[in-house]
């Protein structure tokens, strides 16, 4: 099976490749990404370095906006399934950029829907993210709660994500699932993310800026969990009238922001200094995912430790930047 994953460069693109490539028999991998500078290409490039070893993973370096030459990649690779992780993220940003995501997370999520109709992909899974459900106060956050406030343009763009794969899976008959992750942390993660900011300033003896004063409430989600979630559901597509679904790829376990950090600095043996800071706009106090949707699909109920978790990012953190 040919599988197309946009984002591979990406943090969890890069880590949905590197498993997908160990099953040799089953899949041949075919990575897209347009190595824009967000955040350090140095890190995109150092893992697609790590993916291009193996054989049975090609990389073209693409835009998902321009719809003309990722075409190629569809006609002349006959992919049977993509996985859409090619996006803007972050919310702060989208503040500050709202245009950028507009153009990459709608306009170029389109070109991804009209080819995958197009070359009668079997399988679309799309991310999407936990930020669509605003700052709900109902707990846990399922996957049929209200998500028509988003608070921010980035949660806005992941939300007509959502509504754009139902109209072709309605009008198209395009099987489309959306993943709604919740704060994925892990090895070789984003340093935009706040286990990176942490973990550099404690280090570094910079204060750490803590927003709405630490007092966030976090559903972590470690990368591996989240990988093997969506292995598990390459295969599985909707098989009703409108074949669309929507799960939350999360742990299903919500830490608050200081106990994170204090994990952080027990791995490190090291006390960070803090700036309390208010909450800032486009911010949600709490997210807590309901995950029983997803396990009666997949029967998946590993959800790693976030001891563990931050201890295996910690080793990784020291080895590759110090």
């Amino acid at each position: 099976m040919n599988i197309l994953i946009t984002g591979v460069a990406g943090f969890i693109g890069f880590h949905c490749a590197t498993e997908l490539i160990k099953l040799k028999k089953k899949y041949n991998v075919y990575g897209i990404d347009n190595l824009n500078d967000y955040y350090d290409v140095e890190l995109k490039k150092d893992r697609l370095k790590l993916l291009q070893k193996n054989k049975n993973f090609n990389f073209y370096k693409l835009d998902i906006t321009n719809k003309k030459k990722i075409e190629g990649v569809f006609k002349s690779k006959k992919i049977s399934v993509v996985l859409n992780l090619a996006a803007s993220a972050g919310v702060r940003y989208s503040l500050e950029n709202p245009s950028t995501y507009l153009q990459n997370n709608i306009n170029g999520f389109f070109n991804i829907l009209e080819l995958s109709t197009k070359y009668k992909i079997n399988h679309l899974l799309f991310a999407s993210s936990s930020s669509v459900y605003g700052d709900s106060k109902k707990f846990p956050l399922k996957e049929e709660t209200d998500t028509s406030k988003p608070l921010s343009f980035y949660a806005a763009s992941k939300k007509c994500n959502e509504v754009m794969a139902h109209s072709f899976a309605n009008i198209n008959n395009l099987p489309c699932t959306g993943l709604r992750f919740f704060t994925v942390y892990g090895e070789y993660g984003r340093p935009d993310m706040a286990l990176f900011k942490f973990a550099n300033s404690i280090i570094k003896n910079k204060k750490i800026e803590l927003y709405n004063k630490g007092n966030h409430i976090r559903d972590f989600t470690y990368i591996d969990d989240v990988v093997n979630q969506i292995i598990n559901l390459i295969n599985k597509p909707s098989r009703k009238k409108i074949p669309f679904r929507i799960f939350n790829i999360a742990s299903s376990k919500p830490v608050q922001l200081k106990k994170y950090l204090r994990l952080i600095e027990f791995n490190l043996n090291k006390k960070g200094k803090y700036k309390l800071i208010e909450k800032q706009p486009g911010d949600v106090y709490k997210t807590f995912a309901s995950t029983k949707k997803i396990k009666k699909i997949t029967n998946q109920n590993k959800v790693t430790k976030l001891q563990i978790g931050i201890e295996r990012y910690i080793k990784w953190f020291k080895k590759y930047y110090f």
